[in-house]
Protein backbone atom coordinates (compact mmCIF):
# COMPACT_ATOMS: atom_id res chain seq x y z
CA UNK A 1 0.00 0.00 0.00
CA UNK A 2 1.11 3.51 -1.30
CA UNK A 3 1.69 6.59 1.42
CA UNK A 4 -0.80 7.99 -1.29
CA UNK A 5 -3.45 5.22 -0.52
CA UNK A 6 -2.76 5.07 3.43
CA UNK A 7 -3.34 8.58 3.34
CA UNK A 8 -6.44 8.63 1.43
CA UNK A 9 -8.22 5.86 4.23
CA UNK A 10 -6.88 7.76 6.84
CA UNK A 11 -8.49 11.07 5.55
CA UNK A 12 -11.77 9.13 3.99
CA UNK A 13 -11.97 7.65 7.70
CA UNK A 14 -11.84 10.73 9.58
CA UNK A 15 -13.89 12.89 7.28
CA UNK A 16 -16.83 9.31 7.72
CA UNK A 17 -16.13 9.87 11.87
CA UNK A 18 -16.97 13.08 11.69
CA UNK A 19 -20.15 12.69 9.96
CA UNK A 20 -21.18 9.64 12.02
CA UNK A 21 -20.36 12.51 15.07
CA UNK A 22 -22.49 14.70 12.87
CA UNK A 23 -25.73 12.40 12.20
CA UNK A 24 -25.82 11.44 15.95
CA UNK A 25 -26.11 14.90 17.14
CA UNK A 26 -28.58 16.07 15.32
CA UNK A 27 -30.50 12.87 16.15
CA UNK A 28 -29.73 13.76 19.38
CA UNK A 29 -30.78 17.49 19.31
CA UNK A 30 -33.19 17.22 16.48
CA UNK A 31 -35.53 14.00 16.90
CA UNK A 32 -36.05 14.91 20.68
CA UNK A 33 -37.57 18.15 19.81
CA UNK A 34 -40.23 17.06 17.50
CA UNK A 35 -41.26 14.32 20.45
CA UNK A 36 -39.31 11.53 19.50
CA UNK A 37 -36.82 9.07 21.25
CA UNK A 38 -33.54 7.98 19.50
CA UNK A 39 -33.93 4.21 20.09
CA UNK A 40 -31.45 1.56 19.02
CA UNK A 41 -32.80 1.92 15.51
CA UNK A 42 -32.06 5.23 15.01
CA UNK A 43 -28.50 5.23 16.36
CA UNK A 44 -27.74 2.18 13.83
CA UNK A 45 -28.97 4.41 10.77
CA UNK A 46 -26.55 7.36 11.91
CA UNK A 47 -23.39 5.23 12.16
CA UNK A 48 -24.71 3.03 9.00
CA UNK A 49 -25.78 5.61 6.66
CA UNK A 50 -22.16 7.96 6.92
CA UNK A 51 -20.14 4.58 6.71
CA UNK A 52 -22.76 3.42 3.12
CA UNK A 53 -22.68 7.22 1.85
CA UNK A 54 -19.83 9.59 3.31
CA UNK A 55 -16.93 7.11 3.50
CA UNK A 56 -17.01 6.00 -0.38
CA UNK A 57 -17.92 9.75 -0.91
CA UNK A 58 -14.96 11.04 0.69
CA UNK A 59 -12.46 7.82 -0.75
CA UNK A 60 -13.41 8.99 -4.15
CA UNK A 61 -13.28 12.64 -3.48
CA UNK A 62 -9.92 12.16 -1.84
CA UNK A 63 -8.75 10.05 -4.65
CA UNK A 64 -9.65 12.52 -7.20
CA UNK A 65 -7.88 15.17 -5.55
CA UNK A 66 -4.48 13.17 -5.09
CA UNK A 67 -4.90 12.64 -9.14
CA UNK A 68 -5.49 15.93 -9.61
CA UNK A 69 -2.40 16.69 -7.57
CA UNK A 70 -0.38 13.97 -9.11
CA UNK A 71 -1.56 15.63 -12.52
CA UNK A 72 -0.52 18.51 -11.88
CA UNK A 73 3.49 17.26 -10.23
CA UNK A 74 3.90 15.67 -13.50
CA UNK A 75 3.37 18.42 -15.35
CA UNK A 76 5.68 20.70 -13.33
CA UNK A 77 8.27 17.79 -14.19
CA UNK A 78 7.50 17.89 -17.71
CA UNK A 79 7.83 21.43 -17.99
CA UNK A 80 10.67 21.40 -16.09
CA UNK A 81 12.99 18.96 -18.19
CA UNK A 82 11.07 20.85 -21.05
CA UNK A 83 12.45 23.48 -20.13
CA UNK A 84 16.07 21.99 -19.33
CA UNK A 85 16.16 20.37 -22.86
CA UNK A 86 15.03 24.01 -24.69
CA UNK A 87 18.05 25.45 -22.50
CA UNK A 88 20.42 22.74 -23.67
CA UNK A 89 19.14 22.85 -27.32
CA UNK A 90 20.33 26.81 -26.76
CA UNK A 91 23.05 26.32 -25.14
CA UNK A 92 24.11 23.65 -28.25
CA UNK A 93 23.32 25.65 -30.79
CA UNK A 94 25.92 28.68 -29.80
CA UNK A 95 28.92 26.00 -29.60
CA UNK A 96 31.03 24.99 -32.14
CA UNK A 97 30.25 21.42 -33.50
CA UNK A 98 33.54 20.06 -33.58
CA UNK A 99 36.01 22.44 -30.48
CA UNK A 100 32.74 23.23 -27.71
CA UNK A 101 33.88 26.58 -27.61
CA UNK A 102 31.31 29.21 -28.75
CA UNK A 103 30.64 29.49 -32.61
CA UNK A 104 31.26 32.88 -34.17
CA UNK A 105 27.97 34.08 -34.57
CA UNK A 106 27.64 33.45 -30.55
CA UNK A 107 31.14 34.75 -29.85
CA UNK A 108 29.93 37.86 -31.57
CA UNK A 109 26.67 38.86 -29.96
CA UNK A 110 28.68 37.89 -25.79
CA UNK A 111 31.51 40.15 -27.35
CA UNK A 112 28.92 43.06 -28.12
CA UNK A 113 26.91 42.21 -24.59
CA UNK A 114 30.21 42.76 -22.90
CA UNK A 115 31.38 45.87 -24.75
CA UNK A 116 29.22 48.10 -22.11
CA UNK A 117 29.97 51.85 -21.64
CA UNK A 118 31.40 51.49 -18.41
CA UNK A 119 33.52 48.68 -19.06
CA UNK A 120 36.89 47.88 -20.13
CA UNK A 121 38.64 44.39 -22.06
CA UNK A 122 40.90 42.94 -23.98
CA UNK A 123 39.97 40.87 -27.60
CA UNK A 124 42.60 38.16 -28.72
CA UNK A 125 42.51 36.70 -32.54
CA UNK A 126 44.57 33.18 -32.14
CA UNK A 127 45.22 31.40 -35.34
CA UNK A 128 47.22 28.28 -36.03
CA UNK A 129 50.34 28.15 -37.98
CA UNK A 130 51.25 26.85 -40.96
CA UNK A 131 47.74 24.88 -40.02
CA UNK A 132 47.01 23.54 -43.28
CA UNK A 133 50.27 21.36 -43.74
CA UNK A 134 48.94 19.11 -40.82
CA UNK A 135 45.78 18.45 -42.65
CA UNK A 136 47.48 18.40 -45.69
CA UNK A 137 50.36 15.89 -44.20
CA UNK A 138 48.31 13.83 -41.72
CA UNK A 139 44.98 14.15 -42.77
CA UNK A 140 41.86 15.84 -41.46
CA UNK A 141 40.57 13.37 -38.90
CA UNK A 142 43.82 14.35 -37.35
CA UNK A 143 43.55 18.10 -38.34
CA UNK A 144 40.21 17.93 -36.46
CA UNK A 145 41.80 16.34 -33.58
CA UNK A 146 44.15 18.85 -33.04
CA UNK A 147 41.72 21.73 -33.18
CA UNK A 148 40.23 20.27 -30.49
CA UNK A 149 43.49 19.78 -28.53
CA UNK A 150 44.09 23.53 -29.65
CA UNK A 151 40.61 24.75 -28.19
CA UNK A 152 41.48 22.82 -24.83
CA UNK A 153 44.22 24.43 -24.68
CA UNK A 154 43.37 27.69 -25.11
CA UNK A 155 40.17 27.37 -23.36
CA UNK A 156 42.17 25.98 -20.25
CA UNK A 157 44.91 28.95 -20.24
CA UNK A 158 42.37 31.35 -20.34
CA UNK A 159 40.11 29.77 -17.66
CA UNK A 160 37.11 31.79 -15.69
CA UNK A 161 38.90 35.15 -17.15
CA UNK A 162 37.47 35.05 -20.59
CA UNK A 163 35.28 33.54 -22.99
CA UNK A 164 36.50 31.53 -25.77
CA UNK A 165 34.89 31.41 -29.50
CA UNK A 166 36.36 29.28 -32.89
CA UNK A 167 35.66 31.83 -35.96
CA UNK A 168 36.51 29.61 -38.83
CA UNK A 169 38.59 26.62 -39.62
CA UNK A 170 41.73 27.42 -37.09
CA UNK A 171 41.03 30.77 -36.07
CA UNK A 172 39.77 31.51 -32.67
CA UNK A 173 39.36 34.10 -30.53
CA UNK A 174 39.01 35.20 -26.75
CA UNK A 175 37.51 37.70 -24.53
CA UNK A 176 39.18 38.96 -21.39
CA UNK A 177 36.27 41.10 -20.16
CA UNK A 178 37.84 43.93 -17.79
CA UNK A 179 41.06 43.14 -18.16
CA UNK A 180 43.46 46.22 -20.15
CA UNK A 181 46.60 45.08 -22.51
CA UNK A 182 49.42 44.62 -20.35
CA UNK A 183 47.32 42.34 -18.34
CA UNK A 184 46.42 40.18 -21.25
CA UNK A 185 49.99 39.85 -22.10
CA UNK A 186 50.43 37.25 -19.46
CA UNK A 187 47.20 35.47 -20.78
CA UNK A 188 48.65 35.77 -23.87
CA UNK A 189 51.49 34.22 -23.29
CA UNK A 190 49.33 31.12 -21.41
CA UNK A 191 48.00 30.36 -24.26
CA UNK A 192 51.17 30.49 -26.38
CA UNK A 193 52.69 28.22 -23.67
CA UNK A 194 49.44 25.60 -23.22
CA UNK A 195 49.92 24.91 -27.25
CA UNK A 196 53.37 24.29 -27.22
CA UNK A 197 52.81 21.58 -24.83
CA UNK A 198 50.09 19.64 -26.60
CA UNK A 199 51.42 16.35 -27.17
CA UNK A 200 49.81 15.16 -30.43
CA UNK A 201 50.65 12.11 -32.18
CA UNK A 202 49.08 11.06 -36.14
CA UNK A 203 48.18 7.55 -36.35
CA UNK A 204 52.01 5.86 -36.96
CA UNK A 205 53.22 7.85 -33.88
CA UNK A 206 54.69 10.64 -35.84
CA UNK A 207 54.20 14.00 -32.99
CA UNK A 208 52.09 16.80 -34.68
CA UNK A 209 53.55 19.89 -33.16
CA UNK A 210 51.42 23.24 -33.22
CA UNK A 211 51.94 27.03 -32.43
CA UNK A 212 50.00 29.21 -32.50
CA UNK A 213 49.90 33.74 -33.12
CA UNK A 214 47.89 35.57 -31.53
CA UNK A 215 46.93 39.27 -32.17
CA UNK A 216 45.17 41.69 -28.85
CA UNK A 217 43.43 44.56 -29.19
CA UNK A 218 42.47 46.56 -26.22
CA UNK A 219 39.14 48.22 -25.53
CA UNK A 220 38.29 50.83 -23.04
CA UNK A 221 35.24 52.71 -24.51
CA UNK A 222 34.79 54.92 -27.43
CA UNK A 223 34.94 52.82 -30.52
CA UNK A 224 32.98 50.11 -32.29
CA UNK A 225 33.16 46.38 -32.14
CA UNK A 226 34.50 46.31 -35.58
CA UNK A 227 37.32 48.73 -34.89
CA UNK A 228 38.21 46.33 -32.03
CA UNK A 229 37.39 42.98 -34.29
CA UNK A 230 39.56 45.05 -36.88
CA UNK A 231 42.45 46.65 -34.79
CA UNK A 232 42.91 42.33 -33.39
CA UNK A 233 42.83 41.33 -36.96
CA UNK A 234 45.87 43.66 -37.88
CA UNK A 235 48.00 42.83 -34.42
CA UNK A 236 47.54 39.35 -35.63
CA UNK A 237 48.69 39.85 -39.51
CA UNK A 238 51.92 41.74 -37.10
CA UNK A 239 52.18 38.64 -35.59
CA UNK A 240 52.86 36.80 -38.27
CA UNK A 241 54.49 38.94 -40.15
CA UNK A 242 57.05 38.63 -36.84
CA UNK A 243 57.71 34.87 -37.33
CA UNK A 244 54.61 33.45 -35.80
CA UNK A 245 54.67 31.90 -32.72
CA UNK A 246 53.79 35.21 -30.73
CA UNK A 247 51.67 37.24 -29.71
CA UNK A 248 51.24 41.17 -30.79
CA UNK A 249 49.61 43.91 -29.67
CA UNK A 250 49.33 47.19 -30.17
CA UNK A 251 51.87 49.24 -27.72
CA UNK A 252 54.62 46.28 -27.56
CA UNK A 253 54.88 42.45 -28.89
CA UNK A 254 55.57 39.54 -26.54
CA UNK A 255 57.52 36.91 -28.54
CA UNK A 256 58.27 32.89 -27.45
CA UNK A 257 61.48 32.02 -27.94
Amino acid sequence: MTASTRAIILKASLATALSIAASLGLALTVVPMLGGVVDGTAWLMCILCPLLIAWPASAWQFRQAQRLKDAHGEIARLHGALSAAHEALLERARRDGLTGLLNRESFLVDLGQAMTADSKGTLLFIDADHFKQVNDRFGHPVGDDALRRLAQAIAGAVGASGFSGRLCGEEFAVYLPQTVLTEAEAVAKQVLDAVRRLRIEAPGGEPVSLTVSIGAAGWAGGTTIEHLIAEADAQLYRAKMQGRNRAACALNMAAVA
